[in-house]
């Protein structure tokens, strides 16, 4: 713990592993999925209301 004191005091970055490295890679990609998902699902629910106003009106 007193190395990472050291460290955030001197701005200086410590070197990750190579798993650390491939986690943050994944949360990076995970986080952008996400959104990916989010706003489709958004826009499948904005479109939907309106495909159902228009059946309704055939009716």
């Amino acid at each position: 713990m007193a190395h990472e004191k050291d460290t955030a005091q001197t701005g200086q970055k410590s070197k990750k592993t190579a798993a650390q490295q491939r986690e943050e890679r994944l949360k990076a990609a995970l986080k952008s999925n996400m959104g990916r998902r989010k706003a489709q699902s958004r826009a499948r629910v904005a479109a939907k209301p309106s495909a159902e106003s228009t059946a309704d009106d055939t009716k």
